[in-house]
């Protein structure tokens, strides 16, 4: 990409460095910053400086999401993980703009792997920021026998260095109270010279300055920097002072590898790893797709909410508004705006993200996550993504709705659009898959045998096709494999908590515009009418019963909707093929539109919705005329 691509890109983020704002803070209040690599252990830091008073929301721009809350007279705020302060990623991009306004920063960095983490640190210290070193991480150190002199670590960086152990809690109140005492650091006196007069400048801050001197394309292009190739010199001069810090501060016996080592590395290699993937994966299905999107939902959205809550809210409205005439249609009728919304958003959605964040929490706590994004890499760059797509797809499978919240944690838009049109175009979620599943039993082997590679090829013709058209490019898989450990219930469930609360608040509003238009589709006889625009098509193309049309019409409601309506229509081997090659294919339900509206925009879900009826209806005729139905 570009420099003037990046920079148009973030137009929507913000520094203060360029006259705008990026996040509020009360006057006077200052801003501390949390900035480390990923995996050290940030996010116990920040629970523990701010407690339970905690806003989570999206930064401008971004589906990256940032924690910020008071200690104090203080703001705190948490950046996602980063090995450097840049633009190649919307995480890096975020992070940025944040340290750019900070106040003072707090750098966690993890004891055992202080060769990796203080490229940051110093990175950190060059920006003239003042900063408080939290090392982190020191029981681990410890037990690996890694020796580290904090009081020699501090004296050479010239910041205030404090040991930490996060999982216990040691050190937090020794990194609170050294706040008071950060400082800018000792930075080299050349690289200081340059800095110096470039703020003097046209750029007007330290910070901004050291980033233009590092050739970031979107800092240059706000202050009409071109590129002057000197990022490769700053970096190894940086590295050579890291190694020579550490060279004087740790030193650690060769143990060899520990148990956990080699299970660490025989997760990322095919022959072991794929079977654990698999496994993995099978697991998180079983967990989201069978459990929780089928027992746990059958019971909150079916027997709870179906029972109990709509009859409840019906009786409420009825004794407003009468139990006929338009008013009580909308609010509580087949598609009401009280009663829809209460039961998709408590019922279906509140299960389904506290389930899937609650399992992502473990696996990135544990180590694996990134080992998955590790061994999946390769697959996943045929479709114009990276390793970390895995993840969504998969969980695709499950419930499309929450596949797509999970795209967040792709490295750009471009991924994020690719794994989104994927997964609305030829992923069916569970509810459908098991109807399909059913279907497919009684059509026989060769049936479910080219209903599979029917799938496959639209899905790889998709990932392919919208990699090749859609500009700019995706990123490569530049990711650390922490060591394994035994997931911290209380981090889990603290991120589990925040993060199902934030999707909460921000859905609840889509859904109920969603249940609103249905409601209004409804009452005005379009959805009735829309079954008749599509007689023809399943008729005349796909060679189906006419009554196959409301089957199409009911899965714009909902996809196994949808898929159940074929069951009662006597379909032969082919035509079930047929039919539930389209229906895969066809509109995902309005769950998942209002999602996709949310996290994308309302121009790719006009795409992605017109898209999956043209592509529904062209692969399901060509497949009718291959076969030959008459």
């Amino acid at each position: 990409m570009t420099p003037a691509e990046l920079a148009e890109r973030d137009l929507s983020a913000t520094a203060s460095c360029c006259g705008t704002k990026t996040v509020s803070a009360p006057a006077g209040a200052r801003k501390v910053v949390l900035v480390g690599n990923p995996n050290v252990g940030k996010s116990l830091f920040f629970n523990a400086f701010t407690g339970l008073y905690v806003d989570v929301s999206n930064f401008p721009g971004t589906t990256v999401a940032v924690s910020s809350g008071r200690m104090g007279d203080d703001v705190v705020l948490d950046t996602p993980g980063i090995y450097g302060v840049s633009s190649f990623n919307d995480e890096e991009t975020v992070a940025r703009d944040i340290v750019l306004e900070a106040d003072v920063i707090v750098n966690v960095v993890d004891a055992v792997h202080l060769e990796r983490d203080l490229f940051l640190t110093q990175q950190v210290i060059d920006m003239g920021i003042p900063v408080v070193v939290a090392l982190n991480m020191m029981d681990e150190a410890r037990a690996k026998g890694v020796h580290i002199d904090a009081e020699g670590l501090s004296s050479l960086l010239g910041v205030p260095v404090i040991p930490t152990v996060a999982l216990t809690g040691a050190g937090f109140d020794d990194v609170r109270h050294a706040l008071d005492a950060a400082a800018p650091g000792v930075s080299d006196p050349g690289l200081q010279e340059r800095l110096t007069a470039l703020a003097a400048g046209t750029v007007g801050s330290r910070p901004a300055a050291l980033l233009a001197l590092e050739d970031d394309p979107v800092v240059g292009a706000r202050h009409g920097l071109a590129p002057q190739g000197l990022r490769d010199e700053v970096y190894m001069d940086r590295r050579r002072r890291v190694n020579a810090v550490l060279a004087e501060v740790v030193s650690q016996p060769d143990l060899g590898h520990s148990i956990r080592d080699r299970l660490g590395d025989a997760l990322v290699r095919p022959l072991t790893g794929l079977p654990a993937l698999a496994l993995t994966l099978f697991l998180m299905y079983q967990v989201i797709g069978v459990l929780v999107a089928g027992r746990v939902v059958g019971f909150t959205e079916g027997v709870l909410m179906a029972g109990y809550v709509e009859p409840f809210l019906r009786d409420l409205i009825a004794r407003v508004t009468g139990t006929s005439g338009p008013v009580y249609e909308i609010l509580a009728g087949e598609f009401g705006v009280v009663t829809m919304t209460v039961t998709y958003v408590l019922g279906l959605l509140l299960p389904l993200v506290l389930a899937f964040y609650l399992l992502l929490s473990t696996l990135e706590d544990s180590g694996y996550l990134p080992r998955i994004a590790a061994l999946s890499d390769r697959l996943m760059t045929t479709i114009g993504l990276n390793g970390r797509a895995i993840v969504p797809i998969i969980l695709g499978f499950g419930c499309i709705t929450m596949a797509t919240i999970t795209t967040r944690i792709l490295g750009n838009e471009r991924e994020r659009r690719i794994a989104t049109a994927l997964m609305a175009f030829a992923i069916p979620c569970s509810a459908q898959l098991g109807v399909i599943i059913a279907l497919l039993g009684a059509a026989g082997g060769a049936v479910a045998f080219a209903y599979a590679v029917v799938m496959v090829l639209v899905f790889g013709l998709i990932g392919r096709l919208m990699a090749h058209f859609l500009p700019g490019r995706s990123t490569d898989l530049f990711i650390d494999l922490p060591p394994l450990r035994l997931p911290r219930p209380r981090n889990v469930l603290t991120k589990t908590w925040h993060k199902t609360l934030m999707f909460m608040k921000e859905v609840t509003l889509y859904f109920a515009a969603g249940a609103l238009l249905l409601s209004v589709l409804n009452l005005t006889g379009a959805l009735v009418r829309l079954q008749g625009v599509l007689t023809p098509l399943t008729v005349g193309w796909l060679h189906l019963p006419a009554d196959a049309a409301t089957a199409f019409v009911m899965g714009f409601v909902r996809r196994d909707f949808g898929a159940a309506g074929l069951y009662d229509l006597h379909l032969t081997g082919t035509q079930i093929l047929v039919a539930l090659v389209t229906i895969t294919l066809f509109v995902p339900c309005i769950a998942s539109v209002l999602v996709i509206m949310k996290e994308r925009g309302k121009a790719f879900t006009a795409f992605a919705w017109l898209g999956s009826i043209g592509l529904a209806f062209l692969v399901g005729g060509i497949v009718a005329q291959i076969a030959g139905l008459q």
